[in-house]
């Protein structure tokens, strides 16, 4: 466990007065370092110096990596309060930043004055707009001056990570960034050396949370050496990139519908956009729409008058951003009135949960008399259907193959939609797999 210096002073807290909810900060101001006493003496000033116009509550933690000049006594001379690491790396430096934080939102800089301190009042300015801000070095009005062969390295290891995970940013491992700390407390962070800023973003992503990237003109340190190690480096992250591509591609992913869409795996991007099509057009025309288990789809997106439930919070969040009503629930309980909707959408739902009449008996009731259900599940009737289910299984093994826990035939579900009161209107398939009914409430 961290620990702060025995030693250090009162640390110095910019503004007056306690927050509404009783923290003592609005924001933290985070910097690791390992000997950076110089830096620390010119920094630290011109830190503090920006901080008084935010006219915000704030503190500074230096979180110390085991130096050994005088970055302690800097620190503390300056009222800055010391978090001593018990592990080695940059990783394991914003973990401890993360946990000692007191701010409601916690921004981390690097000690050695490359990051100027008169950017965070650009930062501070999107808070509220996105759970993580990026100084970003390769958006449109933002540079890096840096040596040509760290520059190449750092515009390629950026490009494969964005690329290979599927993320829409740029620069994906500045350490220049702010961070609402309640979002970040509550992530499992694994790496130990400065890949933590990408597994940092995939799984703020992930949650669903929005991200925010404003152009920052980076600048060489002033004095000192830098702290990263070639071999080390290439090695962290290429072990980061791996581990950080199963997740990004499993269903912990708040727009894994949505991105499956639009997969590589052409079977996958083309069975997604069949579906599509067929729902859509069933769910075409007026009247009021409820999407059971929207998930992150682009039917949900797409579909007028329609509200999404789901039980995944992450993907009502991510889902907002398209300005759709969203509901968190259960199809045990749909937290709707009776005949509420003309149209229920519930598209591969009912192979998740276990078998029983009260899920059916739910949609039954918020549906109006007359109104229509469009029902879709795989059809287990149909051997294609295994064969495909055991190669996906494989090819994408953080999907949602391995949680099908029922499984409905044709037959079996004709015959029990109707002994709900249900009249099949259609029969679809996906592929000659996927079974899609649109069902009529008599």
């Amino acid at each position: 466990m961290a620990s702060r210096t025995a030693a250090s002073p009162t640390p110095d807290v910019g503004g007056t007065g306690r927050r509404e909810d009783g923290t003592d900060a609005d924001l933290t101001i985070a910097i690791p370092a390992l000997n950076e006493a110089d830096n620390l003496t010119h920094l630290l000033p011109r830190l503090k110096a920006v901080l008084a116009g935010l006219e915000c509550r704030y503190e500074i933690i230096i979180v110390d990596g085991g130096s050994r000049d005088s970055t302690a006594s800097v620190a503390t001379s300056h009222g800055a309060r010391l978090v001593q690491q018990t592990k080695r790396g940059y990783g394991d430096a914003i973990r401890e930043a993360i946990k000692w934080a007191e701010g409601e939102y916690v921004l981390t800089l690097d000690a050695d004055l490359s990051h100027d301190p008169s950017f965070i009042p650009s930062m501070w300015a999107h808070r509220d707009s996105a759970a993580l801000v990026i100084a970003s070095r390769y958006v449109d009005g933002g540079s890096a001056r840096m040596p040509r062969v760290r520059y190449l390295l750092s515009r390629i290891l950026n490009l494969a990570f964005s690329r290979l995970l599927s993320l829409p940013f740029r620069d994906l491992s500045s350490g220049f960034r702010l961070y609402k700390t309640a979002v970040v407390r509550g992530l499992e962070l694994a790496s130990d050396d400065f890949d933590v800023n990408q597994e940092i973003l995939v799984k703020v992503v992930a949650g669903g949370w929005p991200v925010v990237e404003v152009p920052f003109s980076y600048e060489p340190r002033e004095n000192g050496s830098s702290k990263a190690r070639l071999l080390k480096f290439a090695r962290s992250y290429l072990s980061t990139l791996g581990r950080m591509w199963r997740f990004r591609n499993s269903i912990q992913a708040a727009d894994y519908d949505e991105r499956a869409a639009r997969s590589w795996l052409l079977p996958q991007r083309l069975w997604q956009q069949a579906r599509y099509r067929i729902i859509t057009e069933l769910a075409r025309g007026s009247g009021r729409k409820l999407d059971v288990g929207c998930g992150s789809s682009a039917i949900l997106r797409d579909t007028a008058d329609c509200v999404g439930l789901d039980l995944a919070r992450r993907k009502l969040r991510y889902m907002s951003r398209y300005g759709k009503p969203m509901v968190e629930g259960t199809i045990f309980a749909l937290p709707f009135q009776d005949a509420s909707f003309d149209v229920l959408i519930c598209s591969e739902v009912i192979e998740h949960i276990p078998e029983g009449l009260g899920p059916f008996h739910e949609l039954r009731r918020v549906l109006k008399p007359g109104g229509f259900l469009i029902l879709g599940t795989p059809d287990y009737g149909r051997d294609l259907w295994r064969v495909i289910e055991w190669a996906y299984e494989r090819l994408v093994p953080g999907g949602y193959a391995v949680e099908h826990i029922t499984h409905y035939s044709r037959e079996t579900l004709s015959n029990l939609v109707r002994s709900l009161g249900f009249h099949i209107e259609s029969v679809s398939y996906v592929f000659g797999c996927e079974l899609i009914l649109s069902l009529r409430k008599e």
